[in-house]
């Protein structure tokens, strides 16, 4: 047992900014006139916090926290600019509006930020399933993804969706704006009508570069004809889109040269992936390499001629994006996923206190909530957009209880921490002499690394305020109540459910994933033989570890009685599991279960699919395993309920779910006790 008690006082002062290890990030830089502060710019994310089509306080209110956090540059998300986007749940640019954009610019550019609205519009492109009616396009060419024929933009249209745009700009710059940034990008229409892949026109608006280009062009020279200079125009555009036959290096060079060659734009920046199988190459995730998109940055620089350069695509540390502004590769940063994380990213780094940043890990979780229109969330920060969330810590609560948590997850360690800043003396109970609970088995799997930063914050921050740990032993009921608690939290995980077809007299020769795996990490020498998983989780960790049963095994095969899978996780990170999945040569037995009552043995698993019965059998099986939905491991909350005292269940043992739910259960808890 490992017992550690350590109070530690919270930091609340900054280091001087001149003794900061990020100096180019810190530097000064001027962009139309406008001198900026520092190299940060927090690139565009959709919130999902307006309501009704209107600005919100909470819309602000996120916005604000970041600018308070030190970006020097905020990137709206995408705005209604265009009659035809009126029904689009987004803050819309109308005269009616404008007290509201007002307020939201005032107060963002009140911390010496500037606000600068996105255009965008998808056009054909849609990523949820489904088709969008009524869409409109370069040609009339089905989207890659969903299949969406556009209708095809006729010049005039094309004329006067410029104007429309050009004024609600103009009615930006009325309310306070600092500019407008036109996302030509991401596979969305201005990108469709610069790829020859999705514009086959062969009038003004097609035919050649130059033509292409051109829609993108006007819209830059219209925007620049109302709003006059000064006004901030931003450009992001196609870097690779990854589609055969549309935007690589060769093309992204001759379209930025084309729309950079005359000024107009004030700074640029590069994308990739598209509304295609090359979707998830937009929001890079920890399966990848840190900013994958700098090679293609420093490679685009000498076409845009001197344009002022945003880096962005997985910059999560403040040590890579010193490196990119000290080195040349760009003059300024874009972040957009960490700045979700942590709003007081640069705070911390320029106060010398990157050790205290709640750092992204790159999972594309508040991808997902958004694209299920659902206000944004981060597996990593319980508080996004709350008035508090800028560099939080909890206030105290005026009365000192006395806290036991049971569970050394990241469900126990957010609840213990955050408890125990408020002034409560919290005991934490963890089975293992190691923090982190079962998030800890997914670490040394493929594009787990990340994964530690979120425990490691806890730890810090439980140390911080006071927490006492007692680690390698399994409390029970008795050594709960001999704490004499007030409260008592339990976060003691859940467990895989065998599956129907084991019989519960042989379930011990077939452990689930999770244990299978931990006796199997660190094996290096290749096992003969096939190995088989047997899936109805249907979620990203079960596929990193058949990727990893991919080194040691023959041969990996999922089996599961769904049409197909990965099923329960958002598109881009779905992208990814099918493609490492081919990459890897899994193979996929779909619509299928196993076949206990016919025997195993010699290697040989027998199965049937689950709507005709028709058998097969897979032969040479030297590993099975099971991954299944999880019940939560509740056994202590009756007898300590019913000895009165007063329990609360976070994390997988309330109900079981993700890293989301487990951080913000344990949150919410820390919080009301």
């Amino acid at each position: 047992m490992l017992l550690i008690t350590i109070c530690l006082y919270h930091p609340t002062g900054l280091a001087s900014m001149d003794q900061s290890s990020y100096p180019a990030l810190l530097s000064p830089f001027a962009l139309a006139g406008k001198m900026l502060r520092n190299r940060v710019m927090h690139v565009a994310m959709s919130t999902r916090l307006a309501v009704d089509r209107t600005v919100t306080d909470e819309i602000v209110q996120y916005h604000v926290n970041r600018a308070a956090g030190g970006a020097a540059v905020i990137v709206t998300e995408p705005l209604g600019m265009m009659p035809h986007q009126r029904d689009l749940p987004r803050p819309q640019v109308v005269t009616q509006n404008l007290d509201g954009f007002s307020r939201w610019a005032a107060q963002v550019e009140a911390h010496d930020c500037r606000l600068i609205g996105q255009l965008q519009d998808s056009g054909r492109g849609r990523h949820y399933p489904g088709r969008t009616h009524n869409a409109q396009g370069a040609s009339a060419l089905p989207d890659d993804l969903s299949w969406t024929v556009p209708r095809a933009m006729e010049i005039d249209a094309i004329r006067t969706m410029i104007g429309d745009i050009a004024e609600a700009a103009r009615l930006l710059q009325r309310s306070g704006f600092s500019g407008i940034e036109i996302s030509a990008g991401h596979g969305h229409l201005f990108h469709q009508f610069l790829s020859p892949w999705s514009n086959r026109r062969t009038d003004l608006f097609g035919g050649d570069w130059e033509g292409r280009a051109r829609f993108v062009a006007e819209l830059i020279a219209g925007i620049r004809d109302l709003c006059g200079a000064g006004f901030i125009i931003g450009l992001k555009l196609p870097g690779d889109d990854g589609v055969p036959g549309s935007i690589a290096l060769p093309e992204a060079t001759i379209i930025t040269a084309m729309l950079t060659g005359q000024r107009q734009a004030d700074y640029v920046g590069f994308c990739q992936g598209a509304h295609a199988q090359t979707l998830e190459m937009h929001v890079p995730d920890r399966y990848g390499d840190r900013l994958p998109h700098m090679d293609l940055v420093r490679q685009l620089r000498a076409a845009a001629g001197g344009t002022p350069l945003v880096a962005f695509g997985r910059i999560t540390d403040p040590a890579e994006a010193e490196r990119v502004v000290r080195d040349g590769d760009a003059d300024l940063v874009g972040l957009g996923r960490p700045l979700v994380a942590d709003p007081a990213w640069l705070l911390k780094a320029a106060s010398n206190r990157a050790f205290d940043v709640r750092y992204c890990i790159s999972c594309n979780t508040c991808w997902g909530t958004i694209i299920s229109h659902q206000p944004i969330a981060c597996v990593n920060n319980p508080r996004v957009g709350k008035a508090d969330e800028m560099d939080f810590w909890p206030q105290p609560s005026g009365l000192q209880r006395r806290v036991t948590v049971v569970g050394g997850g990241v469900a126990g360690l957010e609840a213990a921490w955050v408890a125990a800043a408020r002034g409560h003396h919290v005991t934490l109970f963890g089975a293992s002499e190691e923090l982190g609970g079962r998030a800890r088995l997914r670490v040394p799997l493929p594009g787990g690394e990340t994964i530690t930063s979120i425990y490691d914050y806890q730890h810090t921050a439980a140390v911080r305020a006071g927490v006492t740990f007692k680690l390698g032993r399994l409390a029970d009921f008795a050594e709960i109540a001999a704490s004499r608690p007030d409260a008592v939290v339990l976060a003691c995980g859940s467990d895989m459910i065998p599956p129907d077809w084991l019989p519960p007299d042989e379930q011990a020769l077939v452990p689930d994933l999770r244990a299978a795996m931990r006796g199997l990490v660190g094996v290096t020498q290749r096992q003969r033989g096939k190995a088989v998983i047997f899936d109805t989780d249907h979620t990203e960790a079960t596929y990193a570890a058949a990727e990893m049963l991919t080194h040691i095994f023959d041969q990996v095969i999922i089996m599961t009685p769904r049409d197909t899978v990965a099923t329960d996780m958002q598109l881009v990170t779905r992208q990814g599991v099918l493609r490492r999945l081919a990459e890897r040569r899994i193979n996929v037995i779909p619509s299928s279960t196993p076949i206990w009552s016919a025997g195993f043995e010699d290697g040989m698993l027998d199965y049937a699919n689950v709507f005709t019965g028709e058998r097969g059998c897979v032969e040479d099986v030297s590993f099975l395993s099971y991954s299944t939905p999880r019940v939560p491991m509740d056994a202590l909350a009756t007898p300590l309920r019913q000895a009165g005292m007063d329990v609360h269940l976070v994390g997988d043992c309330q109900t079981a779910a993700d890293l989301l739910s487990a951080t913000a259960t344990g949150h919410a808890i820390g919080m009301a006790l």
